[in-house]
């Protein structure tokens, strides 16, 4: 019997091709994200003292039209609670630190 060589090529590189994106379209996205951080900045600002001291560096995702949050140690469990709740919704997470930010650049 002779064996039979695969022919397949085996793909590499970017399967998705990028996105194109006018200067306007970046500008609305990047606008969109910043008005989602102020609206739900100050609901994370009111629970952050408290919450500091018992669940430091833990995550915390804000759904700002209800005003609900979710507080979870793992980052994906945390993102399931808020959409299971709010299905469709978008949502903003911190980290509970002094800064909320979740690292450094």
């Amino acid at each position: 019997m002779t064996e039979t060589k695969s022919t397949r090529v085996v793909r590499r590189g970017r399967i998705f091709p990028e996105i194109q994106w006018t200067e306007e379209q970046k500008a609305q996205w990047e606008t969109e994200g910043e008005n989602l951080y102020q609206r739900c900045k100050p609901i994370f600002d009111k629970v952050k003292s408290e919450l500091i001291e018992t669940h430091y560096n833990w995550y915390m995702t804000v759904e700002p039209d209800s005003g609900e949050y979710f507080v979870d140690r793992d980052l994906e469990v945390v993102w399931l609670r808020c959409r299971e709740k709010h299905p469709g919704k978008i949502h903003h997470t911190f980290r509970i630190n002094e800064t909320g930010a979740c690292g450094t650049i």
